[in-house]
């Protein structure tokens, strides 16, 4: 086991890639059809961009 003080930029690291993760699947998504005639839009990027520089 590794002491609590040299866990803290472990778990810090795994946030960051947990949120990277996350943005990258928002910005990579499509606008797309399924069943039933179910249509999910796509985020528009430049508005996505502007949410994350504030």
């Amino acid at each position: 086991m590794l002491p609590n003080d040299n866990l803290n930029p472990i778990f810090e690291a795994a946030v960051q890639a947990t949120e990277e993760a996350i943005i990258n699947a928002m910005v990579g998504a499509e606008t797309m059809s399924g069943v039933d005639g179910h249509t999910v839009t796509a985020l528009p990027h430049d508005r996505l961009r502007e949410l994350f520089k504030k």
